[in-house]
């Protein structure tokens, strides 16, 4: 397989265009000046050296070492390993519901968040399958074409949002017929339609597209999500649950009669989706019955350079050139290899430029076969000595990085990539150098440092999805990192409180001693005499007191003896 590694430069070849169209101009007005002196045959007589075709041969010559050089500054490459790899699977399409229901939590943590988990659990074990990607409400569209980048599914997974749907809604029926017209057009393959909703078919036809796609071939399973008692649906903007127009709460509940009818349609499975992982293990056995298929795939790797074969071309039109005489002349004697020494100049240019590149470039062959064989260290060296050889190439620096942090030897390796970063043209090189410094920083849970590399290389590389996919993982991180951080906050900061409290209890307590113990201090001390006195003195007044009270009742009955009397 042939590329350009710098396709770029292949601009340059707009300037041989110009400079043929500069020369036709020049040649007509030379012409024209020519037929002014007189009739061309006598001229062609008074000039019988000057030849007509010799320039016009030089000239292309030159233009086509000029388009050669572009070529070269291009470095075409070519692949030279290929690899024929053979797979065995099957095609499935997901179409999941993202409707508002799809918020409820009678699922944990909820019925949204439970149907990501189950089909990242599904990625996770696809390994020569192919998976697309189908979200739904009111209307359906693709999110996902079947693919079997799996990064990209579970990339474009973590986007889903309910709020991503204008049209509200539950229209399974046309994410059935979207889902049976995206797959491939390869036959005696299983192709599976698993459908991830609650089941609140608003729309209608389910079952009928249900019919359809297994007339076509094709199987489709139904995952009901929730439980069929009901549940309120949050509403993340107010914290409230969503409402009718009457003001009363909406609970939905998934229809379970509805999801089987549609899965018997189309000659599928219906399974129950709840806080168990029976649901997971119940579709890996019925995606194993559908056929497997065959599919074969070629992939090129190792590129070569190959600029060394385009500049000796190069040399080889000019050195014609400089050869080919614009005059005829029969005596060898005027012929003057270097008369031309603006281009001698040119190759000798040339031949330096080529032997530099080489030196370096091949410091780095023999580290990238190094690398390929696990020899770590001895790659290192290698890719050092050619950045000592040229300090401005990108490569080396690059696969300098690598070396360093395969060997675990971090910190090195994010200078060395920002150096190829700094040196590199190309910018999808470029944004390979901050993907991997990205890498780095993820791997030692530097996720601020990571998210802002990933976000560089993304501007340099758009598409590229691996790096998408890592920045959302980033982001994720990010925030559980900042949540912990500010939940141990928030926990010293309640240890210190009560700490705090604790301790002016205990002052507290000790001030409250203290005062007790000076009371008791200050409090006269009793002698034994004067205990006893004032004990003899209680038991008088209380016998006193028991005689008044005895005098006292003898009274009351003679008074109440003469009042009745």
């Amino acid at each position: 397989m042939f590329r350009f590694e710098d396709p770029i430069y292949l601009y340059g070849l707009v300037l041989v265009v110009l400079l043929a169209l500069i020369r036709l101009v020049t040649y007509r007005n030379q012409k024209k000046r020519l037929r002014k002196f007189g009739d061309p045959h006598l001229l062609k007589e008074l000039m019988p050296n000057v030849s007509r075709v010799r320039p016009v041969v030089k000239f292309w010559l030159l233009e086509a070492a000029l388009a050669l050089l572009v070529v070269m500054l291009a470095r075409p490459q070519l692949g030279t390993r290929i690899s024929h790899e053979k797979r065995t699977g099957i095609e499935t399409i997901i179409a999941m519901d993202i409707s508002n229901s799809m918020r409820a939590e009678d699922v944990v943590p909820s019925r949204l968040e439970r149907s990501k988990m189950l089909i990242e659990n599904l990625v996770d074990n696809f390994t020569n399958d192919k998976i697309g990607l189908i979200v739904f409400a009111g209307d359906a569209f693709v999110q996902l074409p079947i693919t079997s980048d799996y990064v990209s599914a579970k990339m474009f997974l973590g986007n889903i949002d309910p709020a991503m749907m204008q049209n509200q809604g539950t229209d399974i029926a046309a994410a059935i017929k979207l889902a049976t017209n995206s797959f491939t057009q390869q036959e005696n393959i299983g192709k599976a339609i698993i459908v991830i909703t609650d089941g609140e078919d608003h729309e209608g036809g389910a079952i009928e597209a249900a019919k359809y796609a297994k007339d076509k071939g094709m199987r489709v399973y139904v995952l009901g999500v929730g439980s069929t008692k009901g549940s309120p649906i949050p509403v993340p903007e107010t914290g409230d649950y969503m409402r009718d127009n009457s003001g009363n709460t909406v609970m939905s509940a998934l229809n379970e009669q509805m999801c089987r009818e549609v899965a018997q349609s189309g000659g599928g499975a219906f399974i129950h989706v709840d806080n168990n992982t029976n649901a997971q293990r119940q579709l890996d056995e019925e995606l194993d019955k559908l056929e497997h298929s065959e599919t074969e795939s070629t992939i090129y790797s190792d590129y070569d350079e190959q600029f060394q074969a385009v500049g000796i071309l190069v040399l080889i039109l000019l050195v014609i050139e400089i050869i080919i005489l614009e005059r005829k002349n029969p005596y060898m004697k005027n012929i003057s290899l270097f008369g031309n020494k603006k281009i001698a100049t040119v190759c000798l240019l040339l031949i330096a430029v080529g032997a530099q590149a080489q030196t370096d470039r091949q410091y780095v062959r023999q580290g990238n076969k190094l690398f390929q064989k696990g020899d770590f260290e001895h790659a290192e060296v290698a890719y050092a000595k050619a950045i000592e050889k040229n300090e401005k190439n990108p490569q080396a620096h690059y696969n300098l990085g690598n070396a360093l942090m395969a060997q675990r030897k971090d910190s090195a390796a994010v200078v060395q990539f920002q150096a190829a970063g700094q040196l590199e043209t190309n910018p999808l090189r470029k944004s390979q150098a901050y993907h991997n410094i990205g890498v780095v920083c993820q791997q030692n849970k530097l996720y601020g440092d990571a998210i802002e590399a990933y976000k560089q290389a993304l501007r340099l590389n758009p598409n590229d999805d691996e790096t998408r996919y890592n920045l959302a993982l980033c982001k994720h991180e990010k925030q559980k990192q900042d949540q912990n951080q500010q939940n141990q906050h928030q926990n010293q900061q309640n240890k210190d409180d009560q700490q705090k409290k604790d301790n002016q209890d205990k002052q507290e307590q000790q001030q409250q001693d203290q005062d007790k113990q000076k009371q008791q201090e200050q409090k006269p001390q009793m002698s034994k005499e004067n205990a006893e006195q004032l004990l003899n003195a209680a038991m008088q007044q209380e016998k006193q007191t028991q005689k008044r009270m005895k005098e006292a009742e003898k009274q009351g009955e003679r008074r109440q003896v003469e009042k009745n009397w």
